[in-house]
């Protein structure tokens, strides 16, 4: 017979209603009997609760394992992100040249510096107030006609997740 749990026995009455269920099971033997029984069934007493070590470094293993997983796939979303953005960022660069060029009657290859540009993106935008990607990197003025290009650094650090095909038509 396999006992969930034991105690420490001691002389309180048996006919105590607070006594625990698993009591009964001894009822009728005296308290030596029982702790020896405890003892022998290796069942630590109630008072003795909680995991053991082996089993919290089982547990930290398995998150460790997990973790492991999950990170460079975390790790490669966020470049993909950037990436994105930075596509993003091109395209409104494109827009605003172009609405530039309207506005102010520009030619063909003529250029367009970044206060130019920037006045027509959008107020308050990292793009408005830096004039440059993610990666700190900035895009410079422009040629009107022409498509701006992605920043070679930011092309070599993204590369992995952003082939050639990716930035098109922008890429270099």
């Amino acid at each position: 017979m396999t006992l969930l749990s034991c105690t420490r026995f001691t002389d309180r009455p048996l006919s105590s209603p607070a006594r625990p269920p698993l009591e009964r099971r001894y009822d009728g033997m005296s308290n030596a009997t029982k702790n020896v029984n405890c003892k022998i069934m290796k069942t630590p007493p109630l008072n003795q609760k909680g995991f053991t070590l082996v089993e919290i470094m089982i547990v930290v293993a398995i998150i460790a394992l997990l973790a492991a997983i999950a990170v460079p796939g975390f790790m490669r979303a966020r470049k993909r992100s950037q990436a994105s953005r930075i596509l993003n960022d091109l395209r409104i660069i494109d827009s605003a040249v172009d609405q530039y060029a309207i506005e102010n009657n520009k030619k063909t290859n003529d250029p367009v510096g970044t206060a130019d540009w920037t006045s027509y993106v959008k107020k308050g935008s990292s793009l408005y107030n830096t004039g440059s990607s993610v990666f700190r990197t900035a895009y410079g003025s422009q040629t009107v006609d022409q498509i701006p290009r992605v920043p070679s650094s930011d092309y070599n650090v993204l590369s992995d997740v952003a082939g050639t095909g990716f930035w098109s038509p922008y890429g270099p």
